[in-house]
C-alpha cells in the first residue's frame, strides 16, 4: 500500500464498554483508536494530583545533548517516567485495568507469549512548543522497520488524556492508514495526519507500526497533558529499567499482573524455556514475590 491518506480521514472512535473485537478491529484497518471514557474522571484527577508535584520540580526539555532527542523530546514538554512509584492510581488502577489486559493479551499472547512494559510517561507539551517528528513506536527495535507490515505487532501505546486534547493545544496526530504502508522508513507528511482530539480519560490506543507525534501548541496559556504508556513482548527489552525504580518492598504490595508487567517476574515468550529467570528458575521467588 503507498503512503496516502484521505484527506477527510479520522481516527475512529469506540466506547470504552465496547468489546475487545471492536476495538482491534478498527485499530487493525487505521492504526489507532479512540477509546472514549476508558478512565473516570475522577481516576484522572487522583492521577493528576499524585504526579504534580513531580512536574513541578522539572524544567521543560529535559537534560538531553543531543540536538535531535531534545527537539524530538519537546524544548517546552516535560516528561516524567518511573510512574508505578509516584502514583498509587497507575499502578493499582490504571497499569491493572482489565481492558488494558484484555487488549493486550489478544494482541501479543498467540504471536508472541509474553509481553511487559516498555515505559510509561507523562507528557505535557506547553504552549509553543513545535510539533514532535513524525515516528512509529517500533523503531525501538530496528530490525522490525525492515519487516514492515507483515512483521509482528511489537508495540502497542496507550496514549490517555489527562487534559482535554484540542488541535490548537497539541493533541496527537496520527496518519490513518500507515500501519499498512509498505516502507516503515517513510513517516509520511504532516498534511498526512490527523488529530486525536479527545476529552480527559479517552485514551487513544495506537500500533506501533503507525506513524504519529505530538501536536504543535500553538496556544500562549494551555498545557496538554497526556499518560503514555506502551507495552511490547517479552522477548524485546524496554525503554525503562523498572526493577532499578522501583524498591522491593513497594514491589512487594503490587498486583501481581503487575509485577509480570514491570519485570519482578520471568517472561516466556514462545518458544523458550523463559527469560529474565535466575538460576532458570522463577524470578519472584529469588526476590521474595
Amino acid at each position: 500500500m503507498t503512503n496516502s491518506a484521505p484527506a477527510t480521514a479520522k481516527l475512529p472512535r469506540v466506547s470504552g464498554s465496547a468489546p475487545v473485537e471492536d476495538i482491534l478491529a478498527p485499530c487493525h484497518r487505521d492504526g489507532g483508536v479512540i477509546v472514549e471514557e476508558l478512565f473516570s474522571s475522577d481516576q484522572v484527577e487522583r492521577f493528576n494530583h499524585e504526579i504534580e508535584p513531580s512536574l513541578r520540580n522539572i524544567c521543560p526539555g529535559g537534560q538531553h545533548q543531543d540536538e535531535f532527542a531534545a527537539e524530538f523530546h519537546g524544548k517546552n514538554t516535560k516528561r516524567i517516567t518511573d510512574l508505578v512509584t509516584r502514583s498509587e492510581t497507575f499502578r493499582r488502577e490504571i497499569i491493572d485495568h482489565d481492558l488494558v489486559h484484555a487488549l493486550a493479551d489478544a494482541v501479543f499472547l498467540e504471536e508472541s507469549g509474553s509481553y511487559w512494559t516498555t515505559t510509561a510517561q507523562v507528557i505535557e507539551i506547553g504552549p509553543g512548543n513545535a510539533a514532535q517528528q513524525l515516528h512509529r513506536d517500533l523503531e525501538n527495535s530496528f530490525p522490525f522497520v525492515g519487516m514492515g507490515p507483515a512483521g509482528p505487532e511489537v508495540t502497542i501505546n496507550f496514549l490517555i488524556a489527562l487534559t482535554d486534547f484540542t488541535e490548537e493545544n497539541g493533541a496527537t496526530r496520527a496518519i490513518p492508514g500507515s500501519n499498512h504502508w509498505e516502507n516503515f522508513e517513510d513517516h509520511g507528511t504532516p498534511e498526512q495526519t490527523v488529530p486525536a482530539r479527545m476529552r480527559a480519560g479517552d485514551a487513544l490506543f495506537l500500533s506501533g507500526k503507525t506513524a504519529h507525534g505530538g501536536g504543535a501548541n500553538h496556544t500562549t496559556d494551555t498545557y496538554r497533558r497526556a499518560l503514555s504508556f506502551s507495552l511490547n513482548p517479552g522477548y524485546l527489552v524496554g525503554e525503562e529499567a523498572f526493577p532499578f525504580l522501583i524498591d522491593l518492598e513497594p514491589a512487594k504490595s503490587l498486583p501481581p499482573r503487575v509485577r509480570s508487567l514491570v519485570g519482578f517476574r520471568p517472561q516466556y515468550p514462545k518458544g523458550t524455556p523463559g527469560l529474565w529467570q535466575v538460576d532458570s528458575g522463577e524470578l519472584a521467588d529469588h526476590l521474595g514475590l
